[in-house]
């Protein structure tokens, strides 16, 4: 284990001393040194992540990289996957030298980019309408199905905040179980609104507890053609019948969106 290491190691001690933010899980004369930073980050919409980055740093380090591994309760899956691949990215530019402080303040400053990279694929979930084209520009509308919504109060001023902040605007249309969310704004606004929608903890469970929305769908994505009409605000709305819902989508010029994926929200 080489001196460089044990110095790091005692110099992160002191850096990160609050509690909870620096874990010392083990220390071998064959294996190295494995230790794990807690830190704070601000996502999209300055929204607060709690990373754990582990590092297990071998006897030949700083000569070869640290394996990383990448936790947060507020970032799905795939997302952690590609912070841990953008620091191994960093980490190569260090080699040689002491480095867990330097990735850890480069994610701190660089988790809202990478968190925005990880979702520019929306429109291939499930947007079949032939209008879905991939021009960035311009105004957009997105068409979203919820299966539920169990903690309903909380959850509608959630996305009332969130499409505030963006600048969004269209409906929360419920009517029985059906469950949609129309919006209409800048692009990169909708797609931090996916982002938000699939990576915070807006609902609860069937036993009570905080959890993110595993069931939504997105119906289509599409850029606002010239024959559309913008909706001038958010409103939460609820409807009887689905002719009450189709009337929304004809004042809106958007009843070829309405016909091809609401009546078969009933089936």
């Amino acid at each position: 284990m080489s001196a460089l290491a044990l110095e790091e190691l005692s110099a992160l001690m002191a850096i990160y001393c609050q509690r909870d933010e620096c874990a010392v899980l083990a220390v071998s004369e064959t294996d190295g040194i494995t230790l794990r930073i807690q830190t704070s980050v601000k996502g999209l919409l300055d929204s607060d992540i709690l990373l754990k980055l582990s590092f297990h740093l071998p006897i030949s380090y700083p000569s070869s990289l640290p394996n990383i591994s990448i936790n947060s309760e507020q970032l799905t899956r795939a997302q952690c996957k590609d912070v841990k691949e953008r620091l191994l990215e960093q980490a190569k530019r260090h080699l040689s030298e002491p480095m867990v402080h330097e990735l850890v303040l480069w994610i701190q400053q660089n988790i809202k980019h990478i968190i925005g990279q990880s979702e520019t694929s929306v429109c291939n979930e499930k947007c079949t309408l032939s209008r879905c084209i991939s021009t960035e520009d311009g105004i957009w509308t997105i068409l979203l199905h919820l299966d539920h919504m169990r903690a309903k109060t909380k959850y509608v001023k959630t996305v009332e905040k969130w499409t505030s902040d963006l600048r969004l605007t269209g409906r929360l249309m419920f009517m029985g179980k059906i469950i949609l969310i129309l919006l209409q704004g800048d692009r990169i606004s909708i797609k931090e609104y996916l982002i938000l929608q699939k990576t915070s903890k807006v609902d609860v469970d069937s036993s009570g507890k905080k959890c993110k929305e595993k069931m939504i769908s997105v119906l289509c994505e599409t850029k606002v053609q010239s024959e559309h009409k913008r909706f001038q605000a958010f409103e939460v709305k609820e409807y009887s019948t689905l002719d009450e819902i189709q009337k929304e989508f004809e004042a809106a010029g958007l009843i070829d969106l309405f016909s091809e994926f609401v009546p078969a929200l009933l089936k």
